[in-house]
């Protein structure tokens, strides 16, 4: 999998987020996109995932040398972020079983997936009534086990306790090869084995007034 960003820039209304931004995103290495809070990393992966779009620039996304839209990008990602939703009526293997409807896992059967999330004993439990540790290890593990080229994480141990993040540390790294892994953190232990970091306030822009755009 290969991103390709040229000048890219997001804005909401007059205030520009980031502006020419240009970079390239590769298989085979994790990508750590760093910033405080409201510095704009959460919007970057957004628009990397194709869930937003940018305002201005381009990004040109290749599998295996084949371009590929951003319409069809949903088949090659996976995702786990604080705004993402679960399915609260559903039990935990329901919600697994739905989630293998769209993606397939790596290497592991739904049925083996709670048992990698040390979630075993609530098989039958509806995922309203998971507490939020249980919550975010759920979101982890359906991206991190989903078999897709590209892995997004934003503030991926957001909820969990020291337990919880020596378990995302220990099953990212498992499930990082061949992988293009991009997470976005202000939180060194989340992103320190990352080969390459994006400082995103490198690409802040001050905007002269209030001027129309």
């Amino acid at each position: 999998m290969q991103i390709k960003l040229s000048n890219l820039g997001k804005r909401f209304n007059y205030e520009w987020i980031f502006r020419n931004l240009s970079y390239e995103f590769t298989t085979g290495k994790a990508y750590a996109i760093l910033g405080h809070n409201g510095s704009g990393k959460s919007t970057l992966l957004s628009i990397l995932s194709g869930f937003q779009l940018a305002s201005e620039g381009k990004i040109d996304y290749a599998v295996n040398g084949r371009a590929v839209t951003v319409e069809e990008l949903y088949r090659y990602l996976s995702i786990a972020a604080p705004y993402q939703d679960l399915l609260e009526e559903l039990t935990l293997e329901e919600m697994i079983l739905f989630h293998t409807r769209f993606k397939a896992l790596r290497n592991i059967t739904p049925q083996q997936l709670p048992d990698l999330l040390n979630l075993q004993a609530s098989r039958h439990k509806l995922v309203r009534d998971f507490s939020s540790g249980m919550r975010q290890r759920l979101k982890l593990g359906l991206a991190i086990y989903s078999d897709t080229p590209l892995l997004l994480l934003d503030e991926p141990t957001t909820n969990l306790d020291q337990d919880g993040v020596a378990w995302y540390l220990e099953h990212l790294h498992q499930n990082r090869r061949n992988r293009l892994v991009i997470i976005g953190s202000n939180v060194p232990h989340e992103y320190s084995f990352c080969e390459e970091q994006l400082p995103i306030n490198q690409f802040h822009y001050k905007a002269q007034g209030r001027k129309k755009l």
